[in-house]
């Protein structure tokens, strides 16, 4: 185990310091895994012949075979720059968190998370569109659905949320503090009793399944102030520019996990409810 850690130490120091996407691959698929697992049978049949016609989308290099597939293909075509460059803006809004909450100046052109939501939704529940183009609008769905309830990719202190913050998690150091969120820490959350993929019943889901695309983005900017920016910088959100090194330590974990794991069923079952409608 310690040679295992040393290495992966080594490999992280060459990493480019890259923005992250959103949730990383765990979150995105468990997202992806507590909506499949609440939809009706009707929904998921619709889903499998939906994926047939992955081939006619032209990635290879990014399967297309199943909801956790499409939980990630977004990530994995934007390294696919001369076609899906374009769609980069789509995964996060980044709205000032010491500012009033306001979507639309974060949003041009319907280029952000939200806005991508409302759109595939009607797309997907387009029955006349072939299932190519529906396809495409579920994996985006799916996605952005993810995106939206991460709360860094809601809430800004103009520093292209948490990727310009340096930070220390644990052992691991040198990352930010956006890749933080998307990784370690929502994968340790998640992966804390009890677990998160199961049948919720339906008044677990009447909890949860309220609002709309804008008042989950309130959600998720408020987490990114109150628990993520607060947290990171020791009580005040809006304080002045760390001048050193952040580290995410083991109370800054305990005190962000529920609010990871309540973003990720919230996410969850919101998606299953609007695979329910658009299929």
């Amino acid at each position: 185990m310690l040679r295992f850690l040393t290495a992966l130490l080594a490999a992280l120091a060459f990493l480019p310091p890259a923005p992250a996407l959103g949730w990383g691959e765990y979150g995105h698929r468990t997202v992806a895994a507590i909506a499949v697992t609440n939809v009706s049978p009707h929904a998921k049949s619709v889903m499998r012949r939906l994926f047939k016609a992955a081939p006619l989308l032209g990635t290879p290099d990014c399967a297309l075979k199943t909801i956790g597939d499409a939980s990630v293909w977004p990530d994995c075509i934007r390294r696919d720059r001369d076609r899906w460059g374009y769609t980069a803006p789509w995964h996060y809004q980044n709205v000032d968190i010491c500012q009033p909450f306001a979507l639309e100046p974060n949003c041009p052109n319907g280029n952000c998370a939200y806005a991508q939501v409302e759109r595939n939704f009607k797309i997907l529940a387009d029955k006349s569109l072939p299932d190519n183009v529906r396809l495409e609008a579920l994996a985006f769905l799916i996605h952005f659905t993810g995106d939206l309830h991460q709360p860094l990719h809601a809430g800004d202190r103009h520093d292209r949320g948490g990727n310009d913050v340096k930070s220390d998690y644990g052992i691991i150091p040198d990352l930010n503090l956006h890749w933080i969120w998307d990784g370690p820490l929502a994968e340790r959350a998640i992966s804390t009793p009890p677990r998160l993929i199961r049948r919720y019943d339906p008044a677990e889901t009447a909890q949860f399944v309220t609002g709309t695309p804008e008042d989950w983005s309130r959600e998720a900017w408020e987490a990114s102030r109150d628990i993520a920016y607060a947290r990171a910088l020791d009580g005040d959100p809006c304080g002045p520019k760390p001048e050193s090194k952040l580290v995410i330590d083991e109370a800054d974990v305990a005190a962000s996990a529920e609010t990871l794991r309540l973003q990720i069923v919230r996410a969850g079952l919101r998606l299953a409810d609007m695979l329910k409608k658009a299929l």
